[in-house]
């Protein structure tokens, strides 16, 4: 796609529960950014087509209309000015995030969701806040992750505790532990990084936490606990709300 921007945000939407999504996304983030650009990326924009669920990912380089891209996904709800985001993150080729926080703030512990992690030693990352600009550096990395898509069944043969199916997440890791994890993530607690809502990263009952949890807007607090950057609310039916 031909670069229309200097800096911008891409959100990928495959599914119209995703496109609702993203557009919460993207409303929570011209509250804070009225002039920020936002692109919500459908299947129909997908350059080589749906390739299916998470496979589709490694085409988002291609995709994006920016010179300098953070790309987000699509459930989770900005609560918080991001844009020093670009000053820290400008003077690298590829950043993903690593580690994920609870909603009080406090890095998470839990590894329940991240033996494959663990068991592998890769990196901790989260493909929900990545940021590339254009660059070789860039383009190597979406490459791998195309290939390590496409060849799963090979990949997975040398992994410990192995997906069926791989996620964005482990192939993130596996291609950032090829390129060199200094080369496309930063220090542990120095870059952004999600408020993930999730069961067993939270201290709560339940699988859904909207059932159990009070939560309020302006400012969004849960639990009386304010919440700042980006907030992965994982449960999708609470955009009805």
């Amino acid at each position: 796609m031909p670069v229309t921007a200097e800096r911008g945000y891409l959100i990928p939407a495959i599914g119209d529960v995703y496109v609702a999504c993203a557009q919460k996304l993207s409303d929570s983030i011209h509250k804070w950014h009225p002039n920020a650009n936002v692109t919500i990326l459908t299947k129909e924009m997908l350059p080589y087509g749906d390739l299916g669920g998470y496979a589709n990912d490694w085409q988002v380089f291609t995709a994006s209309p920016y010179r300098q891209t953070i790309k987000l996904e699509a459930d989770m709800i900005c609560t918080s000015p991001i844009d020093h985001w670009w000053t820290l993150l400008e003077k690298r080729d590829v950043v993903i995030s690593q580690g994920a926080r609870d909603f009080y703030d406090q890095s998470a512990i839990s590894r329940y969701y991240r033996k494959i992690f663990d068991e592998n030693k890769l990196p901790d990352v989260y493909n929900a806040i990545t940021y590339w600009r254009l660059s070789h550096t860039a383009k190597e990395f979406f490459n791998l992750v195309q290939v390590i898509f496409e060849q799963w069944d090979s990949y997975k043969k040398i992994l410990k505790f192995p997906d069926e199916a791989p996620t964005t997440d482990v192939v993130y890791a596996i291609a950032a532990q090829i390129l060199g994890p200094e080369q496309v993530t930063l220090p542990v607690g120095l870059g952004p990084t999600i408020v993930h809502m999730k069961r067993y990263i939270n201290p709560i009952q339940t699988t859904d936490w909207t059932q159990e949890l009070v939560w309020e807007n302006n400012p969004f607090r849960i639990n009386t606990v304010a919440q700042f950057g980006l907030v992965h609310y994982h449960v999708k039916e609470w955009l009805s709300e």
